[in-house]
């Protein structure tokens, strides 16, 4: 989940009506102090603040705490999060994760170099997904099909394991290649109609996956646009366009600065989505 910003504060009262908005929709839960909340970056009051806010809004929902040490990863556990999405490491990972696990359940995260991802070689996937505490692996390369169906193969060898798309740009192929779960950015906007893209996917209804898919790719495919680290403001935007978060609570901090007409755009999307889906059912 992205964080309301009002300049470099903080809109409370937004993100508890986006929680509550969220809480209505049919989402297993949600994911904070991640990428995509800017969890590295907020102060310890504010991710406090983000975790409790989050878990009273789904207190029946699994809450997921983006985390880099295990010290973040007690605190996460202190809030209320039911598991931790593990920032990836170069040094020692296998330990890393193993320390995590010691506090909660891990999800590992394979996330693409340019946002702060390490490429972990698949002896290094192996001893992680070994690890009792490890639930499974939240995939995010961008837009590399062959490491996702790389690193699939070797989830498959875990049939306990979870293999998690965070794949923005082809939520529905990842879907196809053996993603059991969603994790993505763009669930903070639409989120109904991604799990109704999940679940015509079990369901084998082929017609309802199809149309879907095409509308999600197209809405991932601006939002996720370049700058991708843009990515984070386009995606409040979204939420505004939703009527999740008032207008004026759409800044990231620390993202880039994007064309003003980007938000038209974003806006247009989301609303054409919602027409779409509603005209095939």
């Amino acid at each position: 989940m992205p964080v309301p910003f009002r300049g470099w504060t903080l809109a409370a009262e937004a993100q508890q009506a986006y929680a509550r908005w969220m809480g209505s929709h049919e989402v297993a839960g949600v994911a904070v102090w991640a990428h995509t909340g800017r969890g590295l970056r907020l102060s310890p009051e504010q991710r406090a603040v983000v975790l409790a806010t989050w878990r009273a809004a789904l207190p029946r929902g699994v809450v997921v705490a983006g985390v880099n040490s295990p010290a973040l990863a007690r605190d996460a556990r202190l809030g209320g999060a039911d598991a931790v999405l593990a920032f990836p490491r170069a040094d020692d990972p296998v330990a890393y994760h193993e320390a995590l696990g010691r506090e909660l359940p891990v999800i590992a995260f394979y996330l693409y170099d340019a946002a702060g991802g390490v490429p972990y070689d698949d002896d290094t996937l192996r001893r992680i997904l070994a690890l009792p505490a490890v639930a499974g692996i939240k995939v995010a390369t961008l837009d590399s099909v062959p490491t996702f169906q790389r690193i699939a193969a070797v989830v498959r060898d875990y049939p306990e394991k979870l293999l998690v798309t965070g794949e923005d740009r082809f939520l529905a192929a990842s879907i196809r290649m053996g993603a059991r779960a969603a994790l993505v950015g763009m669930g903070a906007a639409l989120p109904d109609l991604q799990a109704e893209l999940l679940r015509a996917f079990r369901d084998g209804a082929e017609t309802a996956f199809a149309r879907l898919a095409l509308l999600l790719d197209a809405f991932g495919a601006a939002a996720f646009a370049d700058p991708v680290e843009g990515y984070v403001r386009r995606m409040l935007w979204a939420a505004a366009a939703e009527g999740a978060i008032p207008d004026d609570a759409c800044d990231d901090p620390w993202g880039p600065t994007l064309d003003p007409r980007e938000r038209h755009a974003v806006g247009a999307l989301v609303h054409a989505a919602r027409a779409d889906a509603r005209g095939g059912r």
